[in-house]
């Protein structure tokens, strides 16, 4: 099978590998689509993502595809099912999988970081994160399936009501993915900034936003949002989403920065305001969570996926040289 494998920093190869022999509780999926998301970046960039990736490896952890094979403890799908895989295995065993905080698992491994993930013509996966898709939700929109799952983390660790303003901090896939999920859990006015025109008008136009803020320009009003969301990763965002905050606001840091990366905020304003300040890692056991709000047409997430790219492009889209992409997924197989 083709398979396009990181063999060092920055450095792909198109391989022909041998098909992957299946466990009794595992699934061989023939790949229709695999996402590209900021994790890859980091990954092909020596840098770790939910774990480390070690080369040779195949990348790719937003997966959907048809299935091939399965082991013979596997009952949940069947050959020819059409599935979504959430990458995240978790250990079962140790303090954090015993106290319902699988996500913090001290054994976590992951499909294309860990282990052969969906940038090959086939992968496995366990039968445990192996998910069959309703009819109306299609292998293109599958592979967007595991973003839409962390962002439902997220907002899970949040407590959300109709009254509340909310403000999105960033207008990347995620960002926008959020501002359509709060509308979902019935928030009932959300904002957008972000930094790019054509992104804001669109959420406005067609997704629900009622306020956009180009923050190169324009200022993020101070003390105004019960829910703020960070979905940049920076310093300067995740201030600009502390000064956000009104009294009793909850800010969810979810955008990912550099290791090394600090900001500063007054923290007798999280004294005094009582403010929640919450991060969110991964997907726990949200995957059918996120498949139900596609399917039900709560989250237009194939509306936000710009470009479908080739195994060959892979690498010119990590180094930046395709650009305007709003979220970019890899054509493997039908």
């Amino acid at each position: 099978m083709k398979a396009l494998v990181l063999t060092g920093v920055k450095e792909f190869e198109i391989q022909d590998l041998a098909t992957p022999e299946i466990l009794p509780n595992e699934v061989l999926i023939n790949t229709a689509y695999a996402g590209v998301c900021g994790t890859d970046h980091d990954l092909y960039a020596g840098r770790p993502g939910s774990a480390a990736a070690v080369p040779p490896i195949v990348l790719g952890h937003e997966n959907s595809g048809v299935v091939a094979a399965i082991g013979a403890e596997v009952t949940n799908v069947k050959v020819g099912d059409r599935v979504a895989v959430d990458p995240n295995i978790y250990c079962g065993q140790c303090e954090y999988c015993l106290t319902q905080r699988p996500e913090l698992c001290d054994h976590l491994s992951a499909v294309g970081v860990t282990r052969d993930g969906g940038l090959a013509e086939q992968f496995t996966a366990p039968a445990t994160v192996v998910y069959a898709l309703p009819d109306n939700v299609s292998l293109r929109d599958a592979a967007a399936i595991e973003p839409v799952s962390c962002a439902v983390h997220g907002l899970d660790l949040l407590k959300l009501h109709p009254y509340q303003k909310a403000l999105v901090i960033g207008d990347g896939f995620m960002g926008q993915i959020f501002a359509q999920l709060l509308q979902a859990y019935g928030v009932h006015r959300v904002d957008l900034a972000g930094i790019f025109d054509e992104k804001l008008e669109r959420n406005k136009s067609q997704f629900g936003v009622t306020e956009t803020y180009n923050t190169t320009r324009e200022q993020i009003p101070s003390e105004a949002y019960d829910v703020i969301i960070e979905a940049v990763g920076l310093p300067a965002t995740q201030a600009q989403a502390i000064s956000a905050a009104k009294k009793g606001a909850q800010v969810l840091m979810f955008g990912v920065g550099p290791q090394e990366a600090h900001f500063e905020m007054n923290t007798y304003d999280i004294y005094k305001k009582q403010l929640t300040i919450q991060g969110s890692f991964i997907n726990p056991l949200t995957f059918r969570d996120a498949i139900s709000l596609v399917s039900s047409g709560k989250m237009n997430i194939g509306g936000l996926i710009s470009h479908e790219l080739g195994l060959e492009e892979v690498q010119d889209f990590l180094d930046g040289k395709i650009s305007g992409v709003s979220k970019a997924v890899v054509a493997i197989g039908d």
